[in-house]
């Protein structure tokens, strides 16, 4: 069969990506067809794009994570059924979200609960899972913790505020620009503050009694990493987990780290999510708290798939709020 799914043929801005028919062959084995419904949109898709995270060879395929229905199932597939609304999240299967349909590996698929739309949980499986994992495994956050935390307005942003307020911890939010403070603020985050009117060391050390907060988790990079380094309290948790700015400027042992001795970590999903087994019961632990009301989606619905060149611009240029999923 047919479908229509963007190709990239060389890495750079978001016109790189043009929309062509491909060819889908049957599943075999232990794949599963997959028409999707519902497309979400994360920043590790521009950093593909760009060529900040590599590709396979191009032309090559972008996306990471998507939510539809199973249409056709391979011969050794035994958990999947035709009908089964399934969701993922991850290139374990490769690239390829930004498709109408597309075949997957039956071990990268997740059962959605009935009581999920489609569209939540599209959403919220990147997003979630990375807070499930930097709360969790990174850091066990726990109540009477401080942190601080880039992007709080942002998609990973508000599920973390939440996620933390849930936890007792006190949560510190950054933002890109004054309009985005109230959807954080929404968000369970005690303080936020604007990068452009704000001195954000400053209000951090006037919070902290000077001390600096427990953990800094880092989604920006390149603007932000030096507010990092200075935020977190003496033997205290900096956690880079994606580089929206770009990568963050080279650690200097001797110099940055003798300020005060703070632990630096790179966090990735690929390295905490490592088998199925594993990102299921981290997807389990994320729909628990949307179950429970701990968490709640604010999902951005503006665009269409077909829209994903204007969704690259608008997310780059940091002008869009929320989880972003795209209707196909």
């Amino acid at each position: 069969m047919r479908t229509r799914a963007v190709v990239l043929y060389q890495s750079g801005d978001a016109d790189q990506m043009v929309w062509e028919d491909v060819d889908l062959p049957k599943p075999i084995d232990s794949q599963v067809l997959v028409k999707h419904e519902f497309v979400g949109f994360n920043m590790v898709d521009t950093y593909h794009r760009s060529g900040i995270y590599p590709t396979p060879p191009k032309p090559c395929r972008l996306g990471t994570e998507g939510a539809g229905t199973v249409e056709e199932v391979g011969s050794k597939v035994t958990d999947f059924y035709v009908g089964d609304r399934v969701a993922y999240a991850g290139s374990g299967s490769g690239l390829g979200s930004y498709s109408y349909s597309r075949l997957m590996n039956a071990n990268d698929l997740i059962k959605i609960p009935d009581w999920m739309d489609l569209e939540v949980a599209a959403a919220v499986l990147t997003k979630g899972r990375t807070v499930e994992y930097l709360f969790n495994r990174t850091h066990k956050l726990q109540k009477g913790d401080s942190i601080l935390f880039n992007a709080a307005a942002g998609g990973v942003g508000q599920i973390a505020g939440q996620w933390a307020k849930s936890l007792g911890a006190l949560a510190i939010g950054i933002v890109g620009s004054k309009d985005k403070e109230e959807f954080a603020l929404n968000s369970g985050y005690k303080y936020v503050f604007n990068m452009r009117d704000h001195d954000i060391v400053h209000e951090v050390m006037a919070i902290t009694d000077g001390k600096g907060v427990d953990v800094v988790y880092d989604s920006i990079g390149k603007t932000t990493w030096d507010i990092s380094l200075a935020s977190v309290r003496k033997l205290g948790l900096v956690v880079s987990f994606g580089s929206a700015s770009g990568n963050p400027p080279l650690y200097d042992v001797a110099k940055d780290g003798v300020k005060n001795s703070a632990y630096i970590h790179r966090a990735t999903m690929v390295n905490y999510m490592t088998s199925p087994e594993i990102s299921r019961k981290s997807a389990e632990s994320v729909f628990e708290m949307i179950k429970n009301g701990s968490v709640k989606l604010n999902l951005n619905m503006d665009y269409h798939l077909d829209d994903i060149v204007r969704v690259h611009k608008d997310a780059e240029a940091r002008k869009t709020v929320g989880q972003i999923v795209m209707k196909v």
